[in-house]
């Protein structure tokens, strides 16, 4: 989602997922848009995991999913106004990989599940963690040999993109570049001015319909 101009929005899962239970996932990146485009056109993108692009290592350790961006040519189905990578990566006891990534985007990695470590110095990292890399032009994540029984693999969401470098000022949802900007969002939230994210094509409470 693209909030530009402003949108308003709620995610939550579906009710029969919930009703059914289970473990749930839910993550929210927010990525900045250079002041210039702080008020475009608000735009939304639904991807289904059917969408995304899927690799694997070559020995078959570690599944990929290229959600938005593009890993060594292959390019997922998100689109985003600020370039940026995000991968969702499964890696089982044991493997390894090292992914080309731009030497012009930061890079951090955030576990799902599991524990691993990250770094040509294999740095440890575990399940709610988050590591910063430093530049260079590849990243390298690790799955220990031995995970917990409840979390068999390594679940890593690997992102980045380029920086801005600009000021920004936020609070609560609201993200600008300037304090004033800032109190402009709040009124046009108060009188109504923000469009709405309709709920998502085929979905109802009962869950897909075809």
């Amino acid at each position: 989602m693209t909030a530009g101009a402003g949108l308003l929005h709620i995610e939550a899962p579906p009710e029969h997922l919930v009703v059914s239970g289970g473990l749930f996932h839910g993550l929210q990146l927010w990525v900045n848009l250079p002041a210039k485009d702080k008020m475009m056109a608000p735009r939304y993108q639904d991807i289904r995991a059917g969408s995304v692009q899927l690799l694997t290592s070559p020995d078959g350790g570690a599944l990929l999913r290229v959600i938005a961006g593009e890993l060594d040519g292959h390019a997922g189905p998100g689109v985003t106004h600020t370039p940026i990578t995000m991968i969702h990566a499964t890696l089982a006891p044991g493997a390894e990989i090292t992914l080309p990534w731009r030497e012009d985007f930061n890079a951090l990695a955030y576990v799902l599940a599991g524990r691993g470590t990250v770094g040509a110095d294999h740095r440890p990292v575990k399940l709610g963690q988050a590591a910063v890399f430093g530049n260079g032009s590849s990243l390298t994540v690790r799955a220990d040999e031995k995970q917990d029984s409840n979390t068999p693999d390594l679940e890593v969401v690997l992102l980045g993109g380029q920086p801005i470098r600009e000021p920004m000022a936020h609070y609560g949802p609201f993200v600008m570049n300037t304090r004033e900007e800032l109190q402009q969002a709040f009124e046009d939230f108060q009188k109504g001015r923000l469009g709405t994210v309709p709920a998502v094509h085929g979905m109802t409470e009962a869950g897909p319909q075809a």
